[in-house]
């Protein structure tokens, strides 16, 4: 089976439709699929539940479909970059679940394992915890959060093999994973491919079995949110 698709036009056709939920991996602007966000941006589907850590930067990453008014709905941790999301979302124009960030991860993981729903001490006490089962147990309290499995997930690989094992590079390997077991079909863009059985087995970060589609990017722009630098001596 040819997992490999020569754009990322191709491989989000006949699989991303409007009102989708979506899960798109990186840490900040780290390990973000790039080349799939832009496409994902040119199909046009809109009303879309996007599941991210980030919500990228007012003209890169996210916030290009922010800009276009394609995203109904975020899932995240972290959103202070993006003046536009913060615009949306005061006016309300975009609706938004503010989740802590390891409670996010946690429910990509566990959506990725089966697991419908699990308890965490974090957000009890907070709004985070409003509407939510709260259940004791050992004398503490803890609240339900569930899973999510999103309908699309897309992320980004360093290396991937023509079978769909991946590796991936330093922090990128944050939430991509994650969202990549999520997903009901995962589309992922890499930077290299190489022959099946070319990646040591040791290094294999996300077996091939959850992998439908690769698309080669092999110059990302890696864009940094913020650059701080100082003068040389």
């Amino acid at each position: 089976m040819n997992k490999i698709f020569p754009s990322a036009a191709q491989a989000l056709e006949g699989i991303v439709r409007d009102g989708q939920l979506l899960a798109v991996g990186g840490f900040g602007l780290c390990g973000i699929p790039e080349a799939l966000i832009d496409a994902l941006r040119d199909s046009g589907v809109k009303d879309l539940t996007v599941i991210s850590n980030n919500a990228g930067v007012d003209d890169f990453g996210l916030g290009k479909l922010l800009t276009t008014r394609q995203i109904r709905k975020m899932i995240s941790s972290y959103v202070g970059e993006n003046k536009e999301f913060e615009r949306q979302y005061l006016a309300g124009e975009l609706e938004l679940e503010f989740t802590p960030q390891g409670t996010l991860a946690e429910k990509l993981r566990a959506g990725g394992a089966g697991i419908p729903a699990f308890f965490t001490k974090t957000g009890v006490g907070t709004l985070v915890a409003q509407g939510k089962e709260l259940r004791e147990f050992d004398g503490e309290t803890y609240v339900m959060e569930r899973s999510l499995v999103p309908d699309v997930s897309l992320v980004k690989a360093h290396v991937a093999d023509r079978s769909g094992n991946l590796r991936f590079n330093l922090t990128a390997r944050n939430f991509n994973p994650a969202a990549a077991t999520a997903g009901k079909v995962c589309i992922v863009e890499v930077e290299r491919i190489v022959e099946t059985g070319e990646i040591a087995p040791d290094d294999v970060h996300l077996p091939g079995i959850y992998v439908h589609r690769i698309v080669h990017n092999p110059h990302p722009e890696k864009r940094i949110e913020k650059r701080t630098t100082r003068p040389g001596n």
